[in-house]
């Protein structure tokens, strides 16, 4: 008996490895074929679209020569996306995790109605808010700043919920303890509650990061200086009614996903943690 459960534990581990596997060369194919199609120049790209074949006849650095030392402004749509994902990040955090500790640490009248809202508004399509956004940034005189991209992101509700739920699981004894010990709520939030939020913050900096750095609506509708363009607005003035630089496309596209993957990458054991304390937890 023992023996036969051993060999059955040993077959469903290899099928779950095999799968797993599978699974893994399945995503890795189509980053593969970018990689691969960066090398590649236009017209090969043009006649035979993304494919695994390597022809290293026609295979150089042409594409990334052209892209990096042309007319493109690719290192100032680069900087430009780096600034401006690490400052909404960084203020999202900061003010998405002191709302969320409200409503997890403390009691007050209509705490369970403003955090319904906060719900609700994370069910409303960002399409439907744009006109309205745009009319009150435009009244502000902030249209073409990078304020205008940055503020309005800065009370997420998707981020509030996932920080308040992560909250939650925390021992209320640990506050209480602070307090008995003479700390005011400053001490408390910033010497006890944010080292345990470690996990959480780190997931939310991957989520919130990633969503920043691909952000192309808002920024296209917002910016107009094309010295404050952003990467993926960048990317799309490859794109022009008299032809495509798909070539150039492919090599912009491939180097922008770098910053996320070592973000991933550095962080990885915290998100993992984060996401699913946050998903259990409270």
């Amino acid at each position: 008996m023992g023996a036969s459960q051993t060999k059955n534990n040993l077959i469903a581990r290899i099928v779950m490895i095999c799968f797993f596997i599978v699974l893994f060369v399945i995503i890795m194919i189509p980053f593969y074929a970018v990689a691969l199609s960066s090398f590649k120049p236009g017209e090969s790209l043009i006649r035979y679209g993304l494919n695994l074949s390597l022809d290293f006849k026609i295979m150089s650095f042409d594409n990334f020569t052209y892209l990096f030392t042309g007319q493109h402004d690719y290192f100032t749509w680069f900087w430009n996306s780096m600034t401006l994902t690490i400052i909404q990040v960084v203020l999202t955090l900061f003010v998405s995790a002191f709302v969320a500790y409200g409503f997890a640490a403390y009691d007050f009248k209509g705490k369970n109605f403003l955090f319904i809202c906060v719900l609700l508004i994370m069910m409303v399509p960002f399409e439907i808010l744009l006109v309205p956004l745009y009319s009150l940034i435009n009244d502000l005189h902030m249209v073409n700043s990078y304020s205008a991209i940055i503020l309005p992101g800065i009370a997420n509700a998707g981020t509030i919920f996932f920080f308040r739920q992560y909250l939650r699981s925390i021992p209320k004894e640990i506050i209480q303890s602070g307090r008995v010990d003479g700390a005011n709520e400053y001490a408390i939030y910033f010497r006890l509650i944010m080292p345990i939020m470690k996990p959480s913050f780190a997931a939310m900096a991957i989520l919130n990061g990633m969503n920043s750095w691909n952000n192309l609506l808002w920024p296209f509708m917002v910016l107009g200086d094309q010295s404050k363009f952003t990467l993926p607005i960048g990317l799309k003035t490859l794109l022009t009614p008299y032809g495509n630089n798909y070539d150039l496309l492919i090599v912009g596209s491939f180097f922008s996903i770098i910053p996320i993957f070592i973000l991933f990458i550095a962080f990885q054991k915290y998100f993992i943690d984060g996401m699913t304390a946050g998903a259990v937890k409270g």
